[in-house]
Parts: structure tokens; sequence; C-alpha cells
């Protein structure tokens, strides 16, 4: 979650199921995060000498749980669950689990 807030710049902004856009800076950030946080997760497991297959599940299962972590806590918060914020999650996660399989061969 610390990703996620280093995204943030001021205090976090009170949304609704109206203010959820596909596109914006929110989803940016949430995009950002979630490939920065499966990028390091992937580089430490690998770093720590595990094969491949494993580094890049463990990748995708961290990068996952902070997404949704992040969502349930707004929820309990009183904020807005957003799904579209899920999609820019696992798009971010994806789109560096592909980039790290084209380093990491």
């Amino acid at each position: 979650m610390l990703a996620f807030g280093v995204f943030q710049f001021g205090a976090p902004q009170e949304r609704t199921h109206a203010d959820d856009r596909w596109f914006g800076r929110d989803k940016l950030y949430h995009f950002a995060g979630s490939a920065i946080i499966q990028t390091a997760t992937h580089t430490f497991v690998r770093a720590g000498g595990s094969e491949y297959r494993t580094a890049s599940n463990l990748a995708a299962a961290t990068t996952l749980a902070i997404g949704v972590g992040k969502e349930l806590l707004d929820r309990a918060d009183g904020r807005y669950f957003s799904w579209k914020d899920l999609v820019a999650d696992v798009t971010g996660g994806t789109t560096a689990a592909v980039l790290v399989r084209q380093v990491d061969r």
C-alpha cells in the first residue's frame, strides 16, 4: 500500500461512483503503482535465487493482494470501492510482467 501512497499528493479526495472515470490521474497511479510492485517483487524474489515461475507467481499475487487490499481499505474508510481501479491495477501488473519477461530470460 505504500507504493500507492507515494503517488498521493495532498489529502485523499472523496470519490463517488459518478467521479470514477476509466481514464484519469487516479487510474495512472494505480497502473504505475502496480507495475512497480510487480517488478520490484519479481526482482527481489529472483535475486533470492527462486526460479522465474515462482517469482512471477509471487509478484502477481502480491500485486493483486495490495490492489484489492487498498480498495477494501477505501471501503472500510467510507470511500468508494472501485472496480475500475482494480482493472488499472491488473493492467499495470500484467504490463510489468510482460516487460520483465522480456528482460528475465
